[in-house]
């Protein structure tokens, strides 16, 4: 480890620390450049990773879904042995037990211009915050701003451009909801600004198809590969009509009160089944 990233003190210091490009590192002491393509154009992908008694939790979906990202933006990720071992460091350095890790992979340094060097060396990091799997209710809104396009690649992965997602948050404050509902081109439901829509349906527990625009979410992938939830295109009729909605991620499951003008359903039972598969894993 460089002298630069040295950690002698830091636990005293009450410093955090991060995986930094393959070393632990305070975080006062990382450097990105300010030629990262990540700053300056959002040329990235970053994965939000769960942990729980000190593991990551879903790691491989996690790594595929990174994989897809990189292929699809034909940029060069970390393999999934690397980030087992630096969430494994990490998570020792800091004593976390319960909490989450995000996982950041840029294109690295990088002339003006669109076209990335061909040498380009990828940025990495990983950092992670402390707190337990949260459940809440939230009041939603149909975004009048914002569409997803589900004809995009980029609506399958996890780049670093949130702008969408930020602009359609930012309406749901100003109208008082918590968070919006993002319609796709064609008028169907894809799914909110950091999670995925699951509605109970008289025939079960449905999602929006990826082929919607909804992005492959980790924790969808768990709930589908129960056998509890599958894709079934929707518009905002059926949500309204559903005896439940939730919205779901790796960290959090929000129980729909409102959407819009109208008052939801609520299903107890089914939101503590949610819960509890999600809390399995995959």
């Amino acid at each position: 480890m460089s002298e630069a990233c040295s950690l002698y003190g830091v636990r005293a210091a009450g410093m955090s620390i991060i995986w930094h490009n393959g070393v632990l590192c305070p975080l006062e002491q990382a450097r990105i450049s300010p030629m990262d393509r990540g700053y300056t154009l959002g040329d990235g992908l970053f994965e939000t990773m769960r942990v729980r008694a000190g593991c990551v939790m879903n790691l491989y979906a996690h790594m595929r879904r990174l994989a897809e990202g990189g292929r699809v933006l034909n940029l060069a990720v970390p393999d999934t042995a690397t980030v087992r071992q630096a969430a494994a460091d990490l998570a020792e350095a800091i004593g976390l037990v319960e909490g989450a890790m995000r996982l950041t992979v840029t294109r690295g340094e990088g002339p003006r211009g669109l076209l990335p060097a061909q040498d380009a060396a990828p940025t990495m990091t990983l950092v992670a915050s402390t707190g337990g799997f949260a459940v809440s209710e939230a009041r939603v809104m149909t975004s009048r701003l914002i569409r997803r396009d589900e004809t995009s690649p980029l609506s399958r992965i996890k780049s670093l451009n949130y702008l969408p997602s930020i602009l359609a948050r930012q309406e749901a404050a100003r109208a008082g909801a918590d968070d919006a509902l993002l319609l796709n081109v064609a008028g169907r439901v894809a799914e909110s600004t950091v999670g995925t829509l699951v509605i109970a349906a008289d025939d079960g527990l449905l999602t929006p198809p990826v082929a919607d625009g909804a992005l492959p979410g980790v924790a969808r992938g768990v709930l589908i590969g129960q056998g509890m939830l599958r894709e079934h295109p929707l518009d905002t009729e059926q949500i309204l009509w559903a005896h439940g909605a939730w919205l779901v991620n790796t960290l959090s499951l929000r129980v729909m009160t409102r959407l819009d003008t109208q008052v939801m359903a609520q299903d107890a039972d089914m939101t503590r089944r949610i819960v509890d598969c999600l809390q399995q894993g995959e």
